[in-house]
């Protein structure tokens, strides 16, 4: 008898190192070539509040960025270069409460890390589009 437990629980053992082991079966695990995205801030003037969201477009868009899909476009036309955005012209009060926006992380495999002061909120989204509209 001891010997049939013995073989049975090599074969266990056996079967046990032939299966791959994953802590979490719906949470894959990191792939170090995939695109994390870029984290979006905008904040203001004075620094007195600031609200962010991440963006990832590659593979597809995605992440909490209300317009994910807008804003991946824009970035894809630009190619990446954040000063080159072609933004939605409308017309802007020329009322002076400075906001700032940052995106640093990747896009596509290219590590951003930008920064750049506006105006008004107004006059961020006429040059930057659905990137910064969160």
């Amino acid at each position: 008898m001891s010997l049939r437990v013995t073989a049975a629980a090599a074969v266990l053992l056996a079967l046990a190192a032939a299966v791959p082991v994953h802590a979490d079966t719906h949470d894959p695990a990191p792939d170090p070539h995939r695109d994390r995205g870029l984290f979006l801030t905008v904040s203001g003037g004075d620094e007195s509040w600031i609200r962010g969201v991440r963006l990832r477009c590659s593979p597809r868009p995605a992440g909490p960025h209300p317009h994910a899909e807008g804003a991946c476009a824009a970035l894809d036309t630009a190619r990446g270069n954040l000063d080159r955005l072609r933004g939605d012209q409308h017309p802007c009060t020329k009322r002076f409460d400075p906001v700032t926006a940052r995106a640093v992380g990747e896009w596509r495999g290219l590590r951003l890390d930008w920064r750049k002061t506006y105006p008004n909120a107004c006059v961020l989204d006429t040059e930057t589009g659905p990137l910064f509209r969160f």
